[in-house]
């Protein structure tokens, strides 16, 4: 009986249902970072992560969506589980969604170089409309309202990720609360994400990736392609226990959306742990290209006591993905 109670919860969260309400936060930059969508990121071994980044979409348009991310996680090798704290601020026009989490994630690896990775989060989506910003075209309409609401409801995410030493898949869903429930202006809906990646970081001058990504929303599917190349340097001269020969400086990406929408993406590492990551995004549909949209972000890595201690998954340490 448990195993058919765990088949029917795994149906439900991964497989198309019918609801409809807001989207999840868009950043550009979870090529780096998916701990929004996969809690199971967080299962990075040897060091406290530290995590920010900001986005200004469509530039020039008044009340454009921003959103502000914050996030640190850390793993103790003791226990194989990693926990982490994350905060998100979304502003679109009249409307503010802000999710704080607390997260988990369990890590089992193997000594012939794999590792598999579940993750739970679990906090607050607080959602706000300013009803007297808004400008209707039908002020009559029933469905509207002008005056301050705000909701609190749970949230939850579950995922898991599996890597070996060029692979990585991974199997995520949101908002679990929402699976089955109709529309609402003060609900996130469930949404869905699965994702395979291959890395090749073997090349002593340079490293580089390709992905591709599936995010699923009610009726709607979007899929993303990223294609990124890292370049290394020699590093003799700096200690540190996550510091081992070439060293990743500087990266390239780029990536398509099949709602019309292509990145280019940036990065330079300033130290051995401290990265400074850049987005642009541009919608290549004819109404829209004079937008664009912006985001940077700041990866922290501080090492952990134990790090010389670690088992590792195979020889890789994952730094990026």
């Amino acid at each position: 009986m448990k195993r058919e109670y765990f088949f029917i919860l795994f149906i439900f969260m991964f497989l198309p249902v019918r609801v409809r309400a807001q989207s999840d936060i868009s950043m550009s930059t979870h090529w780096n970072n998916r701990a929004n969508y996969n809690p199971a990121f967080i299962a990075r071994t040897d060091y406290l992560y530290l995590y920010a980044s900001a986005r200004n979409q469509w530039v020039g348009i008044s009340g454009a969506p921003s959103v502000y991310n914050i996030q640190i996680s850390e793993y103790f090798h003791s226990i194989r589980s990693a926990v982490g704290l994350s905060f998100v601020n979304d502003r679109i026009g009249a409307t503010q969604a802000m999710n704080p989490m607390l997260t988990y994630a369990f890590r089992i690896a193997g000594r012939n170089g794999w590792a598999l990775s579940m993750g739970l989060s679990g906090g607050l989506y607080i959602r706000s409309i300013n009803g007297s910003l808004l400008e209707a075209d039908n002020p009559s309409d029933p469905t509207l309202f002008y005056t301050y609401r705000k909701t609190t409801s749970p949230d939850l995410n579950v995922g898991f990720e599996f890597q070996n030493a060029h692979f990585i898949y991974g199997l995520s869903s949101t908002h679990l609360f929402s699976i089955a429930k109709s529309d609402s202006y003060f609900q996130n809906t469930n949404h869905r994400y699965g994702y395979a990646i291959y890395r090749n970081d073997e090349p002593r001058t340079y490293s580089y990736s390709f992905g591709i990504q599936l995010v699923n929303n009610y009726n709607m599917t979007i899929a993303e392609g990223n294609v990124s190349l890292r370049l290394k340097q020699q590093s003799k001269l700096i200690k540190g226990p996550l510091i081992k020969g070439p060293q990743e400086f500087l990266d390239f990406g780029i990536t398509y959306r099949s709602s019309n929408q292509a990145t280019l993406l940036c990065g330079i590492m300033v130290s051995p742990y401290l990265r400074i990551g850049y987005a642009y995004d541009q919608s290549l549909l004819s109404n829209y290209y004079r937008y664009s949209t912006h985001e940077i972000m700041l990866e922290y890595r501080i090492p952990a006591r134990s790090a010389a201690t670690v088992t590792r998954c195979g020889s890789k340490e994952f730094w990026y993905h």
